[in-house]
């Protein structure tokens, strides 16, 4: 059995050892180089090629068998209307739905069912620009009364995001050489590239349909802008 002084003796050596180990460790690990740190940003327009649009027919009655069957009438006649556009445009069913409408008495208690709402949503593809003005009177004209949402799009932003991202390293690199000059220094090598996430800024429209439209609806693409952000850390010297 050690006595309590050796016991004291073996902590303090123990101690020692591990703060020489520590102050060995800090000595021995190299300083950290000085850097430059700097952020490039770019955005790249491009004109779109794709088009998503949401068309719906919204109808109601008194019995959920009647708004759904007056919302089939009206979607046949719709969508032998978008159909007629051909292989140009792709029409497919998003959603559909059929609910109940309420009536909430004032002074409180269960509220009454006064009729059903049927909503059926087609989505509309189309990589011919000059058919989205087209498609939507066509819709509009043959029972459609809800256009949810035009979309612009690119098939492939890939080209657009590797020019902003070549823009944004060339910005960022352009900074740190001119911090470094200022101050008298000169960069050595790169430490770190860092990217930063960007989402592209697409041309969106939303509005609600009339159920007749007298005059070709105006449509225009716009461009979509593709921003890239690259963070540059490099050693100067």
């Amino acid at each position: 059995m050690r006595s309590p002084s050796a016991t004291a003796f073996l902590a303090a050596a123990t101690l020692a050892l591990v703060s020489h180990a520590e102050a060995q460790t800090r000595a021995e690990a190299p300083p950290r180089p000085p850097s430059v740190r700097t952020t490039g940003e770019a955005t790249v327009s491009a004109r779109p090629d794709q088009a998503v649009l949401e068309i719906g027919v919204v109808t109601q009655a008194a019995t959920a068998q009647a708004a759904g069957t007056d919302n089939a009438g009206q979607l046949h006649a719709v969508l032998s209307r978008l159909h007629s556009l051909g292989s140009a445009a792709e029409v497919k069913t998003l959603g559909y739905s059929l609910t109940p409408n309420y009536r909430y008495p004032k002074e409180g208690g269960q509220p009454a069912i006064t009729g059903y709402t049927a909503s059926n949503t087609l989505e509309v593809t189309t990589s011919d620009l000059s058919l989205v003005a087209k498609a939507i009177d066509l819709a509009v004209q043959s029972g459609a009364n809800n256009i949810r949402r035009l979309e612009f799009k690119l098939k492939d932003e890939q080209p657009a995001r590797t020019q902003a991202l070549r823009q944004a390293a060339a910005r960022a690199k352009s900074s740190a050489e001119a911090i470094a000059s200022a101050l008298g220094l000169k960069i050595v090598r790169v430490l770190s590239v860092e990217e930063g996430i960007q989402t592209p800024i697409r041309p969106v429209s939303r509005a609600m349909a009339a159920m007749a439209a007298p005059a070709p609806t105006p449509v225009e693409p716009g461009t979509i802008d593709i921003q890239a952000s690259v963070t540059l850390t490099v050693q100067v010297e």
